[in-house]
């Protein structure tokens, strides 16, 4: 993130924006609540309700996700909007930039540190930031001469399991509660290294001194009071947890909860997203009779041809009347319309205006054995929504990639009824395992000992975590570790970063009816051109991209220590891999679904220390 300093803004006193974040980024990494850094200053971003859509509100539709967020918001006793439910974050203009306009953010944390006497100053004693770029000016005894020196924001704040966040309080944490220093004067001593383990807070005026490592036993730590300062300064709630000390910029401070769904068509209610989709017209209609008036216009030519106006205007009432359909689970659905989809044709193209296309493979060799198909998406829409955040703890979604929202989920807004949202058009690849040989597989007497042991690693984590998601499963570990080793092996042949290429994994439990056995990696960007069909290439060759990912796992540069880890006894607390590390199976976080947890390549291709029949792929592809 960077800012101009440059002042080619059209106006003489326009001030240029303090820094520039993509919209899916405001929809991931840096949504509401979560702490970004600038050149000068760090900043909360603010919740939905300080975001401003002047320019008018960009929405985005898909009636299957929009039905099932309703469900679940509904369970904790919130209700969506029926309609524009799901809104992109307003888009800031650099050239006439307006604070009324966009996401509004505050400054957090205000506590800063004088870079020459390493003062630890509340903002409100520093006056106002100062010079080109707008810091703050310590006037301490060094510097008191000149025009004072720089603050940087303190790199410490308070947080916890609820998601809830505040400053450190230093006056009283340092003096321990008394109050028998009536003017503190503070200051952040770091050590000649800066580690942890050096630093501490001084009081200048009574001579007291604390570690910061002090307040890492619980029994030391405030308690929280239940802030939420995204929200607004009286958006406090009761909280009996105890805050922990945390680095702004470490990777625990925000997890945000994405639920994201493919724009696919239904079999069956195709009218009744289409009516949805284009309520604007419809609503204009009283009757079945003034359909007639748009029937000669594309689309809506092409998508009512096969119902008669009677049909279309019953359609309209029940989408009006905000009556959800009987639908599959989301990705469930999408498991069933990417599956039977008719082989492609020599010359086929997708319509310029269609927003999914995928065909089955012809594959350039016989599929080995163990796969049941390869479907090539030339075209996906992937709508990304965010549902709330944590801190400290990323929770874990279900198979069908849902969140339980009640679960130690922090809210976006206080009075908004939308969630913020942005569209992702791509393509992608979906392998789909032979589901009679993957039973097989799973009845076998070493992956059963295996998922045994894998299990006890899962419950050795749940004794410690805050969130206790079901365990998935020995298939799901077969398909996510399967997953990762394709990412490696595609990347390297198909124009995209590894870091580009995201999973999407099809599973089911045996108690499930529709059984699922795929992965669909799948590649794209915000723009509304889409990718170049790379990626799509690739899985035409799918037999020696599979040949290469056994060669990836067969053997990790960690070997035979990889190989012979122990969910259950790690002293690392890897309580959720099998054999798995930096040096086989992690990926980027971007292109993972579980935070490269849930991994194990030995039940994807022989490993040493383990014999053969635990791998699905026993022989090479």
């Amino acid at each position: 993130m960077s800012r101009k300093r440059s002042h080619g803004y059209g106006k003489k006193n326009v001030v240029p924006p303090e820094g520039r974040v993509r919209a899916s980024q405001i929809v991931t990494t840096f949504g509401p609540g979560s702490m970004v850094d600038l050149l000068d200053h760090a900043i909360l971003v603010g919740g939905l309700d300080y975001w401003e859509h002047r320019r008018g509100k960009t929405v985005l539709q898909n009636v299957r996700l929009r039905d099932r967020l309703a469900e679940m918001f509904a369970e904790a006793d919130i209700e969506l909007a029926k309609f524009d439910t799901f809104v992109e974050p307003p888009a800031g203009d650099e050239n006439q930039p307006d604070k009324g306009h966009g996401v509004q953010a505050l400054e957090f944390p205000q506590w800063f540190v004088c870079q020459e006497c390493r003062a630890l100053v509340h903002a409100r004693h520093l006056g106002d930031p100062k010079g080109e770029g707008k810091r703050y000016r310590h006037h301490c005894a060094e510097r008191r001469q000149k025009k004072g020196a720089d603050c940087v924001p303190v790199r410490f704040v308070a947080a916890c399991k609820e998601g809830h966040l505040s400053e450190w309080p230093w006056p009283a944490w340092v003096h321990q509660g008394r109050g028998d220093c009536v003017m503190p004067d503070l200051r952040l001593e770091e050590g000649e290294t800066g580690d942890f383990s050096e630093v501490r807070v001084v009081c200048s005026a009574c001579g007291a001194r604390r570690r910061l490592a002090d307040a890492v036993p619980e029994s030391a730590r405030p308690r929280c009071q239940g802030e939420r300062p995204w929200l607004g300064p009286r958006a406090r709630e009761t909280c009996g947890e105890k805050m922990r000390l945390l680095v702004r910029t470490a990777s625990n401070g925000y997890f945000a909860q994405v639920v994201s769904a493919l724009s696919i068509p239904e079999r069956g209610l195709e009218l009744y997203e289409f009516v949805h989709d284009n309520l604007k017209t419809f609503q204009l209609f009283d009757s079945a009779e003034e359909i007639e008036m748009v029937r000669r216009k594309e689309p809506f030519k092409t998508a009512l041809e096969s119902y008669d106006n009677a049909a279309v205007f019953k359609t309209l009432e029940a989408v009006k009347s905000g009556k959800r359909q009987a639908r599959d689970p989301l990705r469930t659905a999408e498991f069933k319309q990417l599956t039977q989809q008719p082989e492609e044709r020599p010359g086929e193209l997708p319509n310029e205006e269609s927003t999914f296309f995928a065909r089955r493979a012809v594959c350039d060799e016989p599929l080995p054995a163990g796969v049941g198909s390869v479907v090539l998406a030339k075209k996906l829409l992937e709508l990304r929504v965010q549902v709330g955040f944590t801190r400290l703890e990323a929770a874990t979604p279900d198979l069908q990639g849902e969140y339980d929202i009640g679960a130690r989920t922090q809210v976006l807004a206080l009075n908004r009824d939308w969630l913020p949202a942005t569209q992702i058009q791509g393509e992608g690849i979906l392998v789909v395992l032979d589901e009679q040989a993957v039973q097989a597989w799973e009845k076998r007497p070493a992956v059963l000992a295996r998922h045994k042991a894998l299990v006890a690693g899962y419950d050795k984590w749940l004794e410690t975590a805050s969130y206790k998601p079901p365990f998935p499963g020995a298939r799901f570990y077969l398909l996510h570790s399967l997953s990762h080793l394709l990412i490696s092996a595609i990347s390297l042949e198909c124009g995209y970063a590894a870091s580009a290429i995201r999973e999407r994994i099809y599973c089911s439990l045996k108690t499930d009816t529709q059984p699922m056995a795929a992965i669909l990696l799948m590649t794209g960007s915000s723009g509304a051109e889409g990718t170049l069909g790379g990626l799509v290439e690739q899985g035409r060759r799918i037999r020696g991209h599979l040949r290469h990912a056994f060669d990836l796992g067969t053997l990790c540069s960690s070997d035979p220590v990889c190989a012979a880890h122990s969910p259950k006894a790690d002293p690392a607390e890897r309580y959720l891999e099998g054999a798995a590390c930096h040096g086989c199976l992690y990926i980027a976080e971007c292109s993972c679904e579980r935070f490269n947890r849930y991994l194990d390549r030995a039940l994807v291709v022989p490993t040493i220390g383990h014999t053969p029949e635990l791998a699905f792929f026993s022989e090479r592809p």
